[in-house]
């Protein structure tokens, strides 16, 4: 049975928005894009392909597959991030493309419902179903209990507006640090299981 993990990178305040370019996400009004960028090659030499191993399948929000689809596909395989991304199976959920709209390799459309699909995805695999960015997705997901673990990635920055990772909840969400790390330019890796056992 595989791990569901969210692995989110966000500034001190929370902030996800439009991580990687100035034209990413504007939404609201965003005037901050691209503030994660400076922090990329930290994360890289350091913590960021400590999981790639473990990873056997993607899983994201229509949003941010077509995000990646439009980057990542034509990239080197000696990018390591690239070769993974590109050979391990992904899934999108969404309910307004199907698997005709997809040119990136070894992606499936999953439609339908949305808890449903993943908790066979959870019974039918092995090693980790790793979430990437998908903020609508992974509130929905934490909503529905069926995320196990997150692993931030949280800047030495303060952004003071834009959309952030954790919305509402039904009930508190208790955390175990299981990990934690730093990189050379300040960022922090944080890595938590869910604790379905805590008194939160």
């Amino acid at each position: 049975m595989s791990t569901l993990i969210a692995i989110e990178f966000l500034s001190v305040d929370g902030v996800m928005q439009g991580l990687g370019s100035p034209d990413e996400d504007r939404s609201g009004g965003f005037r901050h894009g691209g503030w994660g960028a400076r922090f990329a090659d930290a994360i890289h030499t350091t913590s960021g392909h400590n999981g790639l191993a473990g990873t056997s399948t993607y899983l994201f929000g229509r949003r941010t597959y077509e995000k990646m689809a439009a980057f990542w596909p034509h990239q080197p395989d000696s990018n390591l991030m690239a070769a993974h991304l590109n050979a391990t199976p992904k899934h999108v959920a969404s309910s307004t493309i199907d698997d005709s709209d997809v040119t990136w390799e070894n992606t499936t459309v999953m439609a339908g419902d949305l808890a449903e699909n993943v908790k066979r995805l959870k019974t039918i695999g092995t090693g980790d179903l790793v979430v990437l960015g998908s903020g609508v997705l992974v509130r929905h997901l934490l909503q529905q209990d069926l995320i196990d673990g997150l692993r931030l990635f949280v800047h030495p920055l303060v952004l003071g507006s834009g959309t952030r990772l954790f919305g509402e909840l039904s009930s508190p969400l208790s955390l175990k640090l299981t990990g934690c790390d730093t990189t050379s330019l300040g960022s922090i890796v944080l890595s938590y299981d869910i604790d379905r056992d805590g008194d939160a």
